[in-house]
């Protein structure tokens, strides 16, 4: 069954990144969300995409460096509070899928909180570019949705060569990918991302799954 995602949250170009309204109207939309997971310093798991808040809120200082209770004050004044990733499981109420990608390397503590975190949700997967999230993730628990994601310059040998591995269940790949015959061969779930323009995600909306922004 083909599944679709909106990245980020962003169905409409008036909705900020990765905020809760972003994800509460994808919902209504009926679709599934992708978002990114990075790591506060006091270990809370946050939908945020970058690994410092220069972009976002105009203030050089790194996620990791910063507590959640200092961050919700400094992105609320913004009108962009960046939510925890129990509050997007809260409002998704195990009726839409989601996809995690983790941004990090996570520690083995920032690790065993994200399996406790998804231990009661249904409709999930997790993915990452680093390769050693999915290893450590796959020692911890074995029945964990794990993928693999990949960028356009990556070698179809390399992608076919990983997708065998125990701990990738499913791929993450570069929308360059999807007039790929060759990647159809591969028997495992594949989730192309970012698809930005209407004309493709029609193009491919009933075969393939996508992952897809402001259309």
């Amino acid at each position: 069954m083909v599944t679709h995602y909106i990245h980020r949250g962003l169905a409409k170009k008036s909705f900020k990144e990765n905020t809760l309204s972003a994800f509460k109207y994808s919902f209504k939309k009926r679709y599934g969300i992708e978002t990114d997971l990075q790591v506060t310093k006091d270990n809370q798991l946050i939908c945020f995409h970058d690994f410092n808040l220069r972009r976002r809120f105009n203030l050089n200082k790194n996620v990791k460096d910063i507590n959640y209770s200092s961050l919700k004050k400094i992105s609320k004044k913004r009108k962009a509070t960046v939510p925890l990733l129990k509050d997007l499981l809260k409002i998704s109420k195990n009726r839409y899928p989601l996809l995690l990608e983790i941004k990090p390397l996570l520690t083995k503590l920032s690790l065993l909180s994200l399996i406790k975190l998804m231990k009661k949700t249904k409709k999930y997967g997790i993915f990452s570019f680093k390769e050693k999230n999915l290893i450590n993730l796959y020692k911890l628990n074995k029945k964990l949705p794990l993928g693999l994601l990949f960028l356009s310059t990556s070698n179809l040998r390399t992608i076919k060569s990983k997708s065998k591995k125990p701990y990738v269940k499913f791929l993450g790949l570069e929308k360059s990918f999807l007039s790929s015959r060759k990647i159809d061969l591969i028997k495992k779930p594949i989730y192309y991302y970012t698809i930005k323009n209407k004309n493709l995600f029609n193009r491919y909306k009933d075969s393939k799954n996508l992952i897809f922004e402001n259309l």
